[in-house]
């Protein structure tokens, strides 16, 4: 109860704090709240958001409820209650669904400092949801975001960096805001970083090129261009959007030729029915018979006996 009641005194005095409740709150806590919220204090509008959302202090959930008090409190510029509009207008929750409003309070929040505003603001303009899709701007709340040490805005901006959209490209750069997101456990930037440790010499050249360099490339016959274009496009990275066709044409131009990782690839898709296609045994087959053989792993050779060294 102490507990409760100071984070309430602290949202009353503090109104563009945002403090959740973490435990269930009484009817007195509750009533106090809702006296504050109606007096006009943000933080408390917040708290009453927070109890429909969670159906929490007597109330049912509420989603339309929860909007309304998120509204209120964002209008009194309670960044946390903007960016949780923001949210709320992207799903359809409580309020119509209205990708415009969403941009509108996230900007808002973004602009004040909220981490998780400037995330999803940069994810906007990256993907063009509700806006012109804008590199400049994505890096932008991107980076800001990552500087406040956001795993996912960290490995979106070492993307930019290293396919220089939206920024100068830093090959660098990106990969120290790669490690960066990783030491944080983010799980992409892992994969992604010990892709590029297994990239050999040869894919240097080609790997840092812009998609529609790597397309001429490809086009003219580099085979490592033609693989890492199909790496594009399978995943949709580095700028390219993704292409499930485009990416399984790409892989069987370079297999055609003999290079290893389209070849594994082709035995790795048809064998898992990835990239749009059902599984095919007898494809997968062809193409594993296409690869070099595995040299068996080796047994460990015991111990001396008595278990002595």
């Amino acid at each position: 109860m102490k507990k409760y009641l100071l984070a309430l005194s602290l949202a009353i005095t503090l109104p563009l704090v945002a403090l959740p409740a973490q435990a269930k709150t009484d009817a007195t806590e509750a009533k106090l709240i809702a006296n504050a919220a109606e007096r006009g204090n943000a933080g408390a509008q917040l708290l009453m958001a927070l109890l429909y959302v969670d159906g929490d202090g007597g109330h049912r959930k509420d989603d339309k409820q929860a909007a309304y008090w998120l509204g209120k409190a964002a209008r009194r510029h309670n960044a946390y209650a903007q960016s949780m509009l923001g949210d709320f207008y992207a799903q359809g929750r409580g309020v119509g669904k209205d990708l415009k409003q969403s941009l509108y309070w996230r900007t808002q929040a973004a602009e004040q400092g909220n981490s998780q505003a400037q995330l999803k603001l940069g994810e906007m303009y990256l993907n063009a949801v509700g806006t012109e899709r804008d590199y400049k701007q994505a890096a932008h709340w991107l980076d800001k975001a990552a500087d406040q040490g956001d795993p996912e805005a960290q490995h979106l901006l070492a993307k930019l960096y290293r396919s220089g959209l939206g920024v100068p490209q830093d090959l660098q750069r990106g990969n120290d805001w790669l490690e960066r997101a990783a030491a944080q456990g983010h799980t992409d930037s892992i994969k992604l970083l010990n892709f590029l440790v297994e990239l050999g010499r040869d894919s240097s050249m080609v790997y840092h090129q812009q998609g529609d360099e790597l397309k001429k490339l490809a086009s003219e016959g580099d085979v490592e261009a033609q693989y890492q274009l199909a790496l594009r496009y399978e995943t949709g990275a580095w700028g390219v959007l993704q292409d499930n066709k485009q990416a399984l044409y790409w892989f069987d131009k370079a297999a055609q030729t003999g290079h290893l990782g389209a070849t594994a690839s082709l035995v790795h898709i048809y064998e898992k029915g990835l990239v749009g296609i059902k599984p095919d045994p007898t494809k997968a087959a062809y193409w594993r018979a296409r690869l070099p053989p595995q040299e068996p792993e080796q047994e460990p050779k015991p111990g001396p006996k008595g278990g002595q060294r």
